[in-house]
């Protein structure tokens, strides 16, 4: 079982080990490749909205970022192989950079996070070539404003860098919508939608403990630090529910065609 759609999002059934084996092959080709990180609140998220169901199913390969993907895998009996976060996707591309000498760019938060992002990547991982970074505040696609002259200055700035990889921090459906609208013209091979990534790498939020990423509680650990979350974690419940009175076709194995 290779993929899997889970409320009409498609998850890819890989294990964090196969997934680095993919961007290594799709590095060494020359390829671009495409990676977005859905978990449950975007799950529910494309419930209610077409378009971003319709974009996160564009991608090269959708991760399972998320336990409660996983859980819900294992009720309807079609099993994920485990949880493949984002953050920690994102720390093995670093770790992969550092030792390759590979290229980096990041775009995305407010004026200054992206900056300061790279300068503690490339303190920490100092075989990596910090290709630039660029703030999330232009007009451009993820502010529905796709082909602004502000957004292709920076797509410019990027194809001009060449960067190995390109962090996108824009937020959930921000992301995807500008990296759907801008992927052809991007001079860029490995291209992950990584939410708040670069704020985590910036030092402005903390990453939940290891104890709490282990028991899968890291939306525990955010709602105590963010109570403002509240509105959003209340999905967390409302898809369980739909997970397990649901019919089968909530959860099912997408055929791939011959």
């Amino acid at each position: 079982m290779e993929k899997i759609s889970i409320m009409g999002v498609r998850i890819d059934n890989k294990s964090m080990e196969e997934v680095m084996d993919i961007v290594e092959q799709k590095l060494n080709n020359g390829e671009r490749y495409i990676i977005y990180t859905p978990n449950t609140e975007i799950v529910m998220m494309c419930q209610d909205d077409g378009e971003f169901l319709n974009f996160m199913n564009k991608s090269d390969i959708n991760i399972p970022d998320g336990i409660g993907l996983v859980y819900a895998s294992m009720i309807k009996n079609h099993p994920l192989k485990g949880k493949v976060a984002g953050f920690d996707l994102s720390m093995r591309l670093l770790e992969l950079a550092g030792k390759k000498g590979l290229k980096l760019y990041a775009v995305g938060g407010k004026p200054g996070v992206a900056e300061t992002a790279m300068n503690n990547v490339h303190e920490k991982y100092p075989g990596i070539v910090i290709s630039g970074s660029h703030h999330g505040y232009f007009k451009g696609a993820h502010l529905g404003q796709g082909g602004n002259p502000e957004e292709q200055k920076v797509v410019d700035e990027i194809n001009a860098r060449e960067p190995d990889i390109l962090f996108v921090g824009f937020g959930a459906k921000k992301q995807e919508q500008w990296i759907e609208f801008n992927k052809d013209k991007l001079n860029a091979k490995i291209i992950i939608g990584n939410g708040g990534t670069i704020d985590v790498l910036a030092g402005n939020v903390k990453r939940a403990p290891d104890i709490y990423v282990n028991l899968g509680l890291e939306w525990l650990y955010r709602l105590i630090k963010e109570p403002s979350r509240i509105s959003r974690q209340a999905v967390l419940p409302v898809f369980m529910l739909k997970v397990i009175f649901g019919n089968k076709n909530i959860v099912k194995e997408i055929k791939e065609e011959v």
